[in-house]
């Protein structure tokens, strides 16, 4: 993954990051949704500069292969990676 591919994943992890804190709760929803407007705008520049824009399947392609660190998406239930998978 190159510079521009890697901003432009971890752009979008930074915008599902602020989506999930804006909507969190439901009634304060319709109000934080002008916070969601700065990471969307940022998201969508990335995406078109990497010619991303469309193209779905290599752009969680790209996002899937974050390091944690990175700010990569956590492993969901079921996943081997998922950290309740390897409690025992």
């Amino acid at each position: 993954m190159n510079e521009p591919e890697l901003a432009a994943a971890q752009a979008y992890v930074r915008l599902l990051q602020t989506a999930r804190a804006a909507l969190a709760d439901p009634g304060h929803a319709p109000h934080a949704l002008p916070l969601l407007t700065g990471p969307m705008a940022e998201a969508d520049a990335a995406l078109t500069a990497v010619g991303l824009a469309g193209n779905e399947a290599r752009f969680f392609g790209l996002v899937a292969a974050l390091p944690l660190a990175a700010g990569g998406p956590r492993p969901g239930p079921g996943h081997p990676a998922h950290p309740d998978r390897n409690a025992a």
